[in-house]
């Protein structure tokens, strides 16, 4: 899928240059771009925001790592998606099943917020992912960031259809997008998103995707 990422990415000076900054601070760290990962033809996509900075941005897979990917992880576990509750780093054997998770930006932004225009010039990847995954059937966005960017991929407007957790849409081409408040760990730790309210939205997605 070398057409949907580009490890060699620089098209957003200010997050190249973030990236540099921080592999000199962390020579032992991934930073670069973080391709996507899971199965290869996928019927739940889940879309986060961006890499995290200690997370994805240290191991180089989405959501591993960091405090957002616990949950996550434990619970594609505990829907039979995931063939372990914890993902440690790239190369501890991890499979997911049915599903592939990627992030709306690539690259890690600095304080997590990436630009209007960086989570634009991103778009172009998560576009060609959407077009070329065709066995995708329900899209799980993370957040009012990861909302909006499949709606721009999929040829909308972000308007197109508001952000709730929990809410439903059909795109263009037919596929479900569902959303769900993004599980970090100021959403969990204020209980705006419980265990159990994730565990619904990720079980109606699998649900959608046919899983």
């Amino acid at each position: 899928m070398t057409a949907t990422f580009r490890a060699d990415c620089v098209q957003c000076p200010r997050l190249a240059a973030f990236l540099r900054a921080a592999a000199h601070e962390n020579p032992e760290y991934h930073c670069k771009p973080v391709a996507p990962f899971g199965a290869t033809a996928p019927q739940l996509l889940i879309v986060g925001l961006a890499p995290g900075m200690h997370g994805a941005n240290r191991t180089g897979r989405p959501f591993t790592g960091d405090y957002a990917g616990i949950l996550l992880y434990e619970s594609l576990h505990a829907l039979g998606l995931a063939s372990a509750p914890v993902s440690v780093h790239r190369k501890d054997g991890l499979k997911l099943s049915g599903v592939r998770i990627t992030n709306a930006v690539k690259c890690l932004p600095p304080a997590n917020k990436p630009l209007p225009a960086e989570i634009k010039t991103c778009n172009r990847y998560l576009a060609a992912e959407l077009a070329q995954l065709q066995s995708v059937k329900a899209v799980l966005a993370l957040g009012v960031v990861a909302h909006e960017a499949v709606l721009i991929a999929a040829g909308l407007k972000r308007s197109a259809t508001k952000f709730g957790h929990g809410s439903e849409f059909v795109l263009p081409d037919g596929r479900h997008l569902i959303d769900s408040y993004h599980c970090s760990r100021y959403n969990t730790q204020t209980r705006r998103l419980t265990t159990p309210m994730f565990l619904a939205v990720l079980r109606r997605a699998a649900t959608l995707a046919g899983l």
